[in-house]
C-alpha cells in the first residue's frame, strides 16, 4: 500500500512538472512587411525628441513586433505578455516541450531565451517622524533658489515615473497643481494591462511627490510644472518579469514622449551576481541604454544595499549612460549608511550624483518622511528637469555630464558620492569665484594640507560643513581609497610621498575648492 502511495505520489509530480508554465522571450528575425508611420506613431513630443537629439524620425527598432508573428506565436503558446519593438521579442509562457520546439522551428525565430524569475524591488522604504525644517531643506540643499529667481519649475519636461503603483495620486493634495492644470497626461499598469494605476504600493506616490509635489504651497520637488507620465511595473509577489514591465514601460514613455525616466527600481543579490553589474547583462540596462540613445534621459536608484552582504550598485543604475543616484545623509552632509557603493564591475564610476537618502514625502494624508535612494533619485529627477528647462540645447549625454559637473564635490568624486549633489547655481550661471579654501605644502617627503582662513561667499550652498574629501586613484581614474575627515586643525591632513607610486592621483577636497596631486 506504501508502495502504491509513493509510485502515485511520484506521478503527481511528474504530472505537475510536466504541465508548469515556462516563461522565454522569443526574439524574431526581422519586423515583417508592415506599413509604419512615425507621425501618427508616435506622440509630437517623442519626434522634437527626436529631432533636438539628431536621431532618424524612422528607426527599424520603433516598429512593432510584426503582428503576423505575434499570432503565430501565440497560437503555440498558453499565453504572450511583453512584446518589445525595442529588442524584437514576444514574451511567451509554455508547459511542454512540444511548444517550446515547434516555436523554435519558426522560420522567423532567431532565438529563445529563458526568461529567469526576478522577485521584489530592491529600494526599500522606512518611514520615521516627520519633520517640516526637512522638507525645505531637501531641495534648498540643492539650490532651489536659484532656480526659482530664473523661473524654472521643469515646464516644457516630459518626465515618465515607474514605479509598483500610484495611490492617493489622483486624489492627494500634493499633486492637486499638476491634476487640476491637466499635466499628468497618461497612466499605464504593465502588471495588468489597463489603464489605473492609483492603487498598490505607496512607494510609487511617494517618489512621485519627491519628482515634483507641493505639499502647504512648499516643493517636495523640484519639477512642479512638468508633465507626467506614471507607469505601474511591479507588483510585490510577481516572481518573473518585473525586468520586462520596465522595458514594456520604457518604450511607452519613449513613444509618448518623454524626456526624462525616473526609476527608483532595481535588481541584485536576488538575481544576479556582482560581476553581473557590469553595465551589459541586465535585460533592464540594455532597456536603459537604448531609452538613452532614444534621447531620453534615465535617472536611477544606486540601490540600498550598503549596510547588506551586497554592498554595490544594482542594475540598471550600472549603464554607462544611466544617471545613478546615491544617497545623503542630511544630518551629516555625506554618505548615508544605507546608499550602495560603487564603482561598476568594470570599475566605472558609479553612483553618478547624490541628493538626500531621508526626506519628507507624501504619506496616505499629508506628509511622511522616509529613507532610501528611492527618494535621492526622484530630487535629482526633478532637478534635472529644471536644469534642461533652463539649458534646453543640451542634447541628453551633454545634460548627463553638465548633471555630474554641477555636483557640490567636482571635480573631485568618490565611490559613495559620485560628484555630489547637483547645484542649481552652476545652471543658472550664478556660482561665486571659485575660493582657494586650502593650499599644498610641498616638502621632500610629504605633502601637507594647510586651511586657508578665507571667508566663503557660497556657503549658502555648500552649508556650513567643515568635511575635507581626498582620494587615491590610478592614472585610468580608477580609486584605491577615499576618506573624508571632519577638519577641527589648521592642518588636516599630511601625504608621504613614498606611499605612492609614478602615475598616482590624489584629489583633494575642501568647501568647494579642489587640488590635483600627480605622482
Amino acid at each position: 500500500m506504501l508502495k502504491t502511495l509513493l509510485f502515485l505520489l511520484i506521478l503527481s509530480i511528474q504530472s505537475f512538472i510536466s504541465i508548469s508554465q515556462q516563461a522565454y522571450r522569443v526574439y524574431l528575425t526581422d519586423k515583417g512587411n508592415q506599413q509604419f508611420d512615425p507621425y501618427t506613431f508616435f506622440d509630437e513630443k517623442a519626434l522634437l525628441r527626436r529631432e533636438h537629439e539628431h536621431l532618424p524620425i524612422y528607426d527599424v527598432t520603433d516598429l512593432p513586433v510584426f503582428k503576423e508573428y505575434i499570432d503565430c506565436i501565440s497560437r503555440l503558446s498558453d499565453s504572450i505578455s511583453v512584446c518589445s519593438r525595442w529588442f524584437n521579442f514576444v514574451k511567451v509562457y509554455i508547459s511542454s516541450d512540444k511548444q517550446y520546439y515547434q516555436i523554435k522551428s519558426l522560420p522567423f525565430v532567431l532565438n529563445i531565451e529563458e526568461s529567469l524569475p526576478v522577485k521584489l524591488l530592491e529600494c526599500s522604504l522606512n518611514q520615521t517622524t516627520d519633520d517640516n525644517n526637512l522638507l525645505t531643506k531637501q531641495t534648498q540643499r540643492m539650490g532651489s533658489k536659484y532656480f526659482k529667481e530664473k523661473g524654472f519649475d521643469g515646464t516644457g519636461i516630459r518626465i515618465a515615473i515607474f514605479d509598483g503603483g500610484f495611490p492617493e495620486v489622483n486624489t492627494h493634495e500634493a499633486f492637486a497643481h499638476i491634476r487640476n492644470s491637466g499635466r499628468l497626461l497618461k497612466t499605464w499598469d504593465f502588471t495588468k494591462n489597463k489603464e489605473f494605476v492609483y492603487y498598490s504600493s505607496s512607494h510609487g506616490r511617494q517618489t512621485f511627490a519627491c519628482v515634483g509635489g507641493i505639499y502647504d504651497s512648499i516643493n517636495i520637488g523640484l519639477a512642479t510644472g512638468s508633465e507626467y507620465l506614471l507607469a505601474l511595473t511591479e507588483v510585490g509577489s510577481e516572481p518573473f518579469q518585473e525586468e520586462e514591465w520596465w522595458l514594456a514601460a520604457a518604450e511607452w514613455a519613449d513613444q509618448n514622449g518623454a524626456d526624462i525616466i525616473s526609476s527608483s527600481l532595481g535588481y541584485g543579490h536576488q538575481r544576479y551576481f556582482t560581476s553581473d553589474m557590469d553595465g551589459n547583462t541586465s535585460l533592464v540596462v540594455k532597456a536603459a541604454e537604448m531609452a538613452v540613445r532614444k534621447g531620453i534621459l534615465v535617472v536611477n536608484s544606486a540601490g540600498n544595499e550598503a549596510d547588506k552582504k551586497w554592498k554595490g550598485i544594482i542594475t540598471p543604475s550600472d549603464g554607462d549612460s544611466v544617471l545613478a543616484v546615491g544617497g545623503i545623509d542630511p544630518n551629516t552632509d555625506y554618505h548615508i549608511e544605507f546608499s550602495s557603493y560603487g564603482p561598476t564591475a568594470d570599475k566605472r564610476l558609479k553612483p553618478n550624483v547624490s541628493a538626500y537618502g531621508h526626506v519628507i514625502t507624501a504619506g496616505k494624508n499629508g506628509i511622511t518622511s522616509a529613507d532610501g535612494t528611492s527618494f535621492s533619485c526622484p530630487l535629482v529627477s526633478g532637478f534635472a528637469a529644471c536644469a534642461w528647462q533652463a539649458k534646453p540645447e543640451l542634447t541628453v549625454m551633454e545634460l548627463f555630464h553638465e548633471l555630474e559637473k554641477s555636483g557640490h564635490l567636482y571635480p573631485y568624486y568618490d565611490y559613495a558620492h559620485g560628484y555630489g549633489i547637483p547645484q542649481a547655481a552652476y545652471f543658472t550661471n550664478q556660482i561665486n569665484e571659485n575660493i582657494e579654501t586650502f593650499e599644498v605644502i610641498d616638502s621632500p617627503a610629504f605633502y601637507t594640507v594647510v586651511i586657508k582662513p578665507a571667508r566663503f561667499n557660497n556657503t549658502d550652498w555648500l552649508q556650513d560643513m567643515n568635511l575635507l574629501y581626498y582620494h587615491y586613484a590610478d592614472a585610468g581614474g580608477y580609486l584605491s581609497s577615499s576618506e573624508i575627515i571632519a577638519v577641527e586643525s589648521v592642518s588636516p591632513l599630511v601625504l608621504q610621498k613614498a606611499n605612492f607610486k609614478e602615475g598616482d592621483i590624489v584629489r583633494i577636497h575642501f568647501r568647494g575648492h579642489t587640488k590635483t596631486i600627480n605622482f
